[in-house]
């Protein structure tokens, strides 16, 4: 990496070296382009270093369009059909990177994220690009080319780069840099909201679930037309876990969601006239027992099954089919995964992601309106949206 003073002259500047700009930098590198990635921490890919629990879930066999939100959710496509999550697993099988599905088809490495890390760092190296590490950015002109002014000097280059993230995980160095230059240069912005957060839910709800922090449910999770069939977590300020993470990027404020605690069927509480247990006992069949408990002793007369009437019976199943709850709020950027929003895709080409109307100018990544689903899809709109922009840069 370089440490020098910096006065520099290249043909594309590209401010972000996380996966979506260290992969422009690669395919653009490629193309002969002199290369300079600008990065203000101290190392490249924090991000990736903290993914999937330190081994990085890096894509999704799945990834298509229907996995992403955005407001113009055509926007994608070109992108992710042009690098798929084949053409990345290649790169990981050509570096002997071992790899698993854990489910669903979320890729993981079977040991550590720096792999994947080391993995750029070298293409990077073999395609002749300079990263440049504990440089922020204080300034940007356009002076028919761009100039980047830096704490360590300057960068002048034809063809300049954001990707710089979201708002998320401030603690990792998450900053609105990338919406100041979407707005510096009058590009508009589709507001930036926590996605993929815990929820926070009432002093009411609390006061009843809150002492099952850390027990986890399978359910169902359901918000308008959206569902989500994953583990439920309960906190200390309300719910998490993966299906309240990917529901909380569809869920407004002032709405509800529907919760499915018999999402496999309701053999598992089946009665009869004999059956003497009580409802708790029978539900924790499907559940943890310290909920069961909880939940009947809340929502119902919890007593033997036998002794409900088939009407009080029928009551029961709906309400274990279709638990409503309504969020307080979100955990916020400190907690959530990724950002919604972002530059708006109608500023961008869809083809090469630059600017429509600033010739030069590329935003990729999450940056970008365009957010994907819990599973390595975010990290796989990086590597196509960073290779498409990577081929034109």
């Amino acid at each position: 990496m370089q440490t020098e003073s910096i006065t520099e002259t290249v043909d594309v500047a590209i401010i972000g070296g996380g996966a979506a700009g260290l992969m422009c930098a690669i395919e653009a590198g490629k193309r002969g382009r002199t290369v300079a990635v600008i990065e203000h921490a101290d190392q490249i890919g924090k991000k990736i270093l903290i993914s999937g629990g330190g081994r990085c879930n890096f894509t999704n066999l799945k990834a298509g369009p229907s996995s992403f939100l955005s407001s113009n959710p055509h926007f994608c496509k070109s992108a992710l059909a042009r690098y798929t999550p084949a053409d990345f697993i290649a790169l990981v099988d050509k570096h002997r990177i071992k790899y698993h599905e854990k489910k669903d088809g979320q890729l993981f490495c079977d040991h550590r994220a720096h792999e994947i890390t080391r993995m750029l760092e070298k293409e990077c190296r073999e395609a002749g690009v300079k990263v440049f590490l504990e440089t922020r950015v204080s300034g940007i002109r356009h002076e028919g080319s761009f100039l980047v002014q830096t704490n360590r000097g300057e960068f002048r280059s034809s063809s300049l780069v954001i990707a710089t993230g979201g708002l998320s995980i401030p603690k990792i160095g998450a900053t609105a840099f990338g919406y100041d230059v979407a707005r510096q240069f009058g590009l508009k912005l589709v507001e930036p909201i926590p996605g993929l957060v815990p929820l926070v839910m009432s002093e009411s709800f609390l006061r009843v679930f809150g002492s099952l922090s850390g027990v986890s449910l399978d359910v169902r999770i359901t918000c308008g037309n959206r569902s989500f069939d994953d583990a439920m977590l309960f906190t200390h300020r309300g719910l998490s876990g993966p299906a309240i993470l990917q529901i909380s990027s569809y869920w407004k404020p002032g709405s509800s969601l529907e919760i499915d605690l018999l999402k496999k069927g309701a053999d598992g509480i089946t009665r009869t006239p004999e059956e003497r247990r009580y409802l708790s006992t029978l539900l924790g069949v499907l559940h943890p027992k310290k909920f069961a408990q909880c939940f009947c002793d809340h929502a119902f007369e919890n007593k033997p099954v036998a002794q409900y009437s088939e009407r009080e019976w029928n009551e029961i199943l709906r309400v274990l089919r279709t638990w409503r709850v309504e969020p307080v709020t979100t955990e916020g950027f400190s907690k959530a995964e990724v950002t919604l929003g972002g530059v708006d895709t109608k500023e961008l080409s869809s083809k090469t992601m630059e600017a429509l109307n600033v010739p030069g100018l590329y935003f990729i990544g999450e940056v970008v309106d365009v957010t994907g689903h819990l599973g390595g899809f975010n990290f796989q709109w990086a590597w196509s949206s960073g290779y498409a922009a990577g081929q034109y840069a």
